[in-house]
């Protein structure tokens, strides 16, 4: 995300903000093109299209993964900041992220759980995990915080059982079977502390998320490492438009 945004960082007691915002036009055109080309992986996997392309042809692959896309503002907002969020934790802090839309029920049904869970290896010993919000609005308040400050305070701040055991299978089915047997162990065994825990709020908005992020963060009292990020793209919903068209088009481009 930094080739396209412009990123401030700064900290608020034992815990940091960061603000990023494309400079110009120019910019916010580069973004486009770098969130189009990082969708279609979080809902159709590579390797699935590859199959269908090879199989059926061009029309059935991008019809596979149109058909995998939500198609109401509000779903693609949310998703949106979702994918985005995911791709910052795994290009910008390290953690190991899984694309958790691919396993959605339907293109507009909403999933259970943590938005966000990372999980890296400090040691052959030691997990860190990350848990985090995902928030997409136009106009960012007080009160979307709030709401993303509920879910990350849950299960006494840390990753809930239900997204632990959903990318501890996802990794297994990927083949990785040791870091798969760490979260499992970890979670069923009550290894998980809150020092091991970092919480990341991040949203997407049309509006400056700083201050109000700022403010949030110097409200929070409990003891577990909190991450502030805000993304500020004044044109939100029509980002957001020209992300999804720019995804189709150069599906039935291919």
């Amino acid at each position: 995300m930094k080739t396209w945004v412009t990123i401030t960082r700064e900290n608020v007691g034992s815990h940091k903000v960061v603000r990023m915002v494309p400079a110009d036009e120019v910019a916010i055109d580069a973004g486009v093109k770098w969130a189009a080309a990082a969708v279609p992986r979080h809902y159709v996997s590579a390797d699935e299209i590859a199959a269908v392309l090879r199989e059926l042809g061009k029309p059935e692959a991008a019809e596979v993964l149109s058909g995998k896309l939500p198609v109401s503002k509000r779903t693609r907002s949310g998703e949106l900041g979702e994918i985005l969020a995911t791709q910052f934790v795994a290009r910008e802090l390290g953690y190991r992220m899984i694309a958790r839309l691919r396993w959605k029920d339907g293109r507009e049904m909403p999933m259970r759980g943590d938005d966000l869970l990372g999980v890296r290896m400090v040691d052959d010993d030691k997990l860190e995990f990350l848990k985090g919000e995902a928030k997409s609005r136009a106009s960012l308040s007080t009160s979307t915080l709030n709401e993303a400050e509920a879910a990350l305070l849950s299960e006494h701040g840390l990753p809930t059982p239900h997204a632990l055991m959903f990318v501890a299978a996802r990794l297994r089915e990927m083949g990785e079977t040791k870091l798969h047997m760490k979260i499992l162990a970890a979670q069923l065994r009550g290894r998980i502390r809150s020092g091991d825990v970092l919480h990341l709020l991040f949203t997407f908005s049309g509006n400056d998320s700083l201050r109000l992020l700022r403010d949030h963060t110097e409200a929070y009292k409990g003891k577990i490492r909190r991450l502030g990020v805000g993304l500020q793209v004044p044109e939100h919903q029509a980002f957001i438009r020209r992300v999804f068209e720019k995804v189709i088009r150069d599906a039935r481009a291919r």
